[in-house]
């Protein structure tokens, strides 16, 4: 494509190391759309004729079809999918697919169809998105009412809801599915017609192009265009904030399905075994998940460092932005998918959630806030409710079974009423605690907010 200045052929080596078609070749769809638009911005600026028009975007349908059935063959020394298909439609149509290019250049070609290819994978992986929070969702309206110990420290807290806690999980998706939306309006906005770095003396319609490719409006300066790679950036963050509350979810499924725990079993078909320990049942896929999180992290900083440096405007450095991205979406898709799938198979053991939970010292808070409506101080209520559990640590005396009269005035016998393990779910009725109207209520509301 540049034979007309060099005199020599590149070197096999240089066409090995700059090529990228070996992973850019997935933006063929988008590119093939792209040009299909410019062509036709062509035709109203006179550089086209209407037959011409249809027959470049004849062929480029042709080539797609051909991409897709896996007949069209990709070469190395075109360097990308870019040129592949400009080189194709060429020597297909003839002439006339040598003036398809008038008034762009790679680097606003390759911007656009990064947009189209990222607007794409966000609408796809916010349905994924979605599944996960109705397979958790799902889980949590069977078991609202059920309780099970919280942890901070991993150690037991105040009791809630198997329901608020998987509840918990669906509120940070949400926040994903935000993000992914505030991205994708950002991104939504069409370089066609940058050019290299200053646009072109021919003038095609850039705001028609946009609209046909369904952006919202075209970019404001042709620098900032060819060199912007924020929103990819803002995805791979995305991405690994998804990844990160994966994570958490899967330490939480690890540990829940433990014999130490065993408040959950995961089925059959989403664990894995051991090649010597026949009784082994290991949560691979909450592990694998747990370890993609860092690939996802290192795919953001990789991209992070590729651009931290670069002077305006398009510098080869940026043909590293594509393997990060296309390895994150590829990861977060299938993350998701089977997450989705294990969550909605596995068993919750309620009854051994709640024993767990009617440990009396997860009400060991609840016993000061009695002290507190009889009219004492916090951090007085706090230091007797301090005394009752050493006193129950030192005696191994369950803290419902002490006397606690005998350990400070202020208490008085009817203090152990706060040991009921339900009354003291049903008091936490405040926006946000879990108390089983309150979870139920959630859940209703969820159901209402994604069908």
């Amino acid at each position: 494509m540049w034979k007309g200045r060099f005199a020599q052929k590149t070197a096999d080596l240089v066409q090995q190391f700059g090529e990228s078609i070996s992973f850019d070749w997935r933006l063929y769809k988008h590119d093939i759309r792209g040009s299909i638009a410019h062509a036709r911005a062509q035709v109203k600026a006179g550089i086209l004729t209407q037959e011409e028009f249809e027959k470049i975007e004849a062929g480029l349908k042709a080539i797609q079809e051909r991409v897709e059935k896996g007949e069209f063959e990709l070469s190395t020394e075109l360097e990308d999918i870019h040129l592949n298909i400009e080189s194709a439609l060429t020597a297909d149509i003839g002439p006339t697919g040598a003036k398809l290019h008038t008034a762009r250049s790679r680097n606003d070609q390759v911007a656009t169809d990064t947009r189209l290819y990222c607007r794409e994978e966000i609408d796809e992986i916010t349905r994924l998105v979605v599944q996960l929070q109705k397979a958790l969702l799902s889980q949590a309206e069977k078991h609202a009412e059920d309780p099970i110990p919280g942890y901070t420290h991993l150690q037991r807290g105040q009791p809630v809801t198997v329901g608020h806690h998987l509840l918990a999980y669906v509120e940070m998706l949400s926040r994903d599915i935000s993000r992914l939306a505030d991205t994708r309006k950002r991104l939504n906005v069409s370089p066609l017609g940058s050019g290299a770095l200053a646009g072109s003396t021919i003038n095609l319609d850039r705001k028609a192009i946009a609209d046909e490719l369904g952006f919202d409006d075209v970019t404001n300066n042709s620098m900032d265009a060819i060199s912007d790679r924020d929103y990819l950036a803002e995805i791979l963050f995305n991405l690994s904030l998804i990844g990160a509350h994966l994570s958490r979810l899967s330490e939480d499924l690890i540990l829940w399905s433990s014999a130490e725990f065993h408040f959950v079993t995961l089925s059959d078909a989403h664990t894995t075994g051991s090649s010597l320990m026949p009784q082994k049942k290991n949560p691979d896929v909450s592990e694998i998940t747990r370890g993609k999180t860092g690939r996802l992290y290192g795919n953001l900083m990789a991209l992070l460092t590729a651009v931290k440096g670069l002077p305006l405007t398009y510098n080869r450095d940026l043909q590293e932005d594509k393997e990060p991205l296309f390895d994150s979406i590829d990861t977060i898709v299938l993350t998701l998918k089977v997450n989705a799938e294990m969550v909605e198979a596995m068993t919750i053991h309620t009854g051994n959630c709640a024993k767990a939970a009617a440990d009396p010292m997860l009400l060991a808070t609840d016993l000061a806030d009695w002290l507190v409506r009889e009219g004492v101080p916090f951090r007085q209520a706090h230091d007797l409710v301090g005394r009752a559990v050493a006193e129950s640590i030192a005696t191994n005396t369950p803290l419902n079974q002490l006397d606690l009269t005998q350990i400070d005035p202020a208490y008085k016998p009817e203090a152990n009423a706060v040991f009921d393990l339900a009354t003291a779910l049903r008091a936490r009725t405040n926006p946000g605690a879990p108390s089983p109207d309150n979870v139920k209520a959630e859940i209703e509301r969820w159901h209402a907010a994604i069908g």
